[in-house]
């Protein structure tokens, strides 16, 4: 089951379908990584006149490489969940891909593919407030007032009160308690550690 999925009929509910599918997961870099690739896979059959280019252990490194950035970036559209697994690994690939296949399809392939990567990786869904949260109008009317008179009695009218606490000589300081406390207990002297 996908977690962060959209259904179909809070798809259809909204404005755009498309828009609200889109907005629920990395979709630009999953679509960068899969056209790094599909660049890569055309970049490893090149024929230029008599000269066949591809590198790798028998080709077999230039089909496989694109095959799986093609595989990465379709996960990532497929399972947003897992976007920094896949992302992360899209990057190892297309970084590794300069060295198996064609200098990364001509450097080509290998950006289009990182930059999906650090997108994949980098995205976050929205945040969306919960269906109860809203306070009605009328309500919040009604506590404003009340509001009003608790913060009003809780802040205190001078700023220095603020920073330094109440002048209130009753009210306990817990580093005067503390200072107290270490006055009143005897000095053992030098520990018998801390002498080396």
């Amino acid at each position: 089951m996908l977690l962060n999925a959209v259904t179909r009929r809070e798809a259809r509910a909204g404005t755009g379908g498309f828009r609200a599918w889109r907005r629920s997961r990395p979709l630009v870099g999953g679509v960068l990584i899969a056209l790094g690739g599909v660049e890569m896979f055309f970049s490893g059959q090149l024929d230029v006149g008599r000269i066949h280019i591809q590198m790798g252990i028998e080709g077999f490194q230039a089909t496989v490489i694109p095959l799986a950035l093609v595989l990465l970036g379709i996960l990532v559209i497929a399972m947003p969940v897992h976007r920094i697994f896949y992302g992360v690994i899209a990057l190892a690939v297309a970084v590794y891909s300069l060295v198996g296949v064609n200098l990364g399809g001509f450097f080509l392939g290998m950006l289009l593919s990182s930059v999906g990567g650090v997108l994949a990786v980098s995205w976050a869904p929205r945040v969306v407030a919960a269906e109860g949260a809203a306070v009605p109008a009328a309500r919040s009317a009604e506590t404003s007032a009340d509001t009003a008179e608790v913060s009003a009695a809780t802040v205190p009218a001078d700023p220095a009160e603020a920073v330094a606490g109440p002048a209130d000589p009753a009210s306990p300081d817990v580093w005067t308690a503390i200072s107290e406390v270490s006055a009143e207990r005897p000095s053992d002297g030098p520990r018998s550690g801390a002498s080396r």
